[in-house]
C-alpha cells in the first residue's frame, strides 16, 4: 500500500464519531518503521486548528468501513495534546513521544520486539504460496 493513499483517509473514535482524516504518515527513519498518523484537530475551515501526532499502533484499520479506528473516545482525542502546524515537535524527544504514547495506551514503537513478524497495520504476515495470499494486495481505502 502506498503511503500517499492513507492521506485522506477517515479516523472514527471508539465512540463512533468522526475525529478527522490524516493529513501526514510520520515515520522513523532509523528503524524503517510509521511512527505517528498525523491528524488535524479542532479549528474552522484549517483556521485555529491543531494538529495531533497519535500512534500509529493506537489504530486499526477497518476494512469493512474503509476507515481508520482509534480506540478512545471523541471526548478523550478533543482533550489530547497537540502541536501548532508551523512547530512541530522534535518526535525524536523520547520523553515527549513516551507522554504521546501513554496518553493514546499504545506501546512506543521504538519498544516492539523487531522479530514480531507482523507490518505495521498490525496484520500478520502471509506466507507465500498461502491461500490468502492473494487477497491480501490491492487494499485501497
Amino acid at each position: 500500500m502506498a503511503a500517499a493513499t492513507l492521506d485522506g483517509n477517515k479516523v472514527l473514535s471508539s465512540d463512533g464519531k468522526d475525529i478527522g482524516e490524516i493529513k501526514d504518515i510520520m515515520l522513523d527513519v532509523g528503524s524503517g518503521r510509521i511512527a505517528y498518523a498525523v491528524l488535524p484537530s479542532g479549528g474552522f475551515l484549517g483556521i485555529g486548528d491543531k494538529l495531533l501526532a497519535i500512534p500509529w499502533r493506537a489504530l486499526t484499520l477497518d476494512t469493512q468501513q474503509k476507515c481508520f479506528v482509534l480506540s478512545m473516545t471523541a471526548e478523550h482525542v478533543e482533550n489530547a495534546p497537540g502541536f501548532d502546524k508551523d512547530h512541530w515537535p522534535s518526535m525524536a524527544n523520547q520523553t515527549l513521544a513516551t507522554s504521546m504514547h501513554q496518553y493514546y495506551g499504545s506501546e512506543p514503537h521504538w519498544g516492539r520486539d523487531p522479530f514480531n513478524r507482523r507490518d505495521d497495520l498490525g496484520v500478520a504476515e502471509i506466507p507465500a504460496g498461502s491461500s490468502d495470499a492473494s487477497k491480501a494486495g490491492g487494499l485501497k481505502l
